[in-house]
Order: structure tokens, then C-alpha cells, then sequence
């Protein structure tokens, strides 16, 4: 599913930066528990929030859809 996918790729690049959920939460003005809720594929995250994620983690925001691990 898209959603998991996703919150795959949100987690495998995060600690590919060797970043915790709190520091990706200061660096892109979500909560920690909303960041938990993505990378578990347990949110939908909007393409606001999307655009938030790839900001904050320096990336394209298609390197988030890749299922290319």
C-alpha cells in the first residue's frame, strides 16, 4: 500500500541521516507521534505534509513514493 511505502521510506532515509523522530519533528514542525503514525503507515499524510517531510529530510519529495530500497 502507497501509505506504507511511504512511511517506509520516511524511516529508512531518516536514520539513513542518523536522525531520531524528534529531530525530524523539529526539522519539519510535526509532532513526533504524527511522525510515528507515518512511518508505521498507520496516517495519511496530506501534500502538505508530504512537501514538510522532503524539506526537512533535504530530498525530493519523489524519492518518498520510490519502492526502490
Amino acid at each position: 500500500q502507497e501509505r506504507e511505502l511511504f512511511g517506509r521510506n520516511v524511516r529508512r532515509i531518516r536514520e539513513s541521516k542518523g536522525w531520531s523522530q524528534d529531530m525530524l519533528s523539529e526539522k519539519s514542525g510535526l509532532h513526533r507521534t504524527y511522525i510515528s503514525g507515518i512511518e508505521r503507515g498507520a496516517r495519511n499524510p496530506t501534500i502538505e505534509v508530504v512537501f514538510k517531510i522532503a524539506k526537512a529530510l533535504e530530498i525530493k519529495t519523489s524519492s518518498l513514493f520510490s519502492d526502490e530500497d
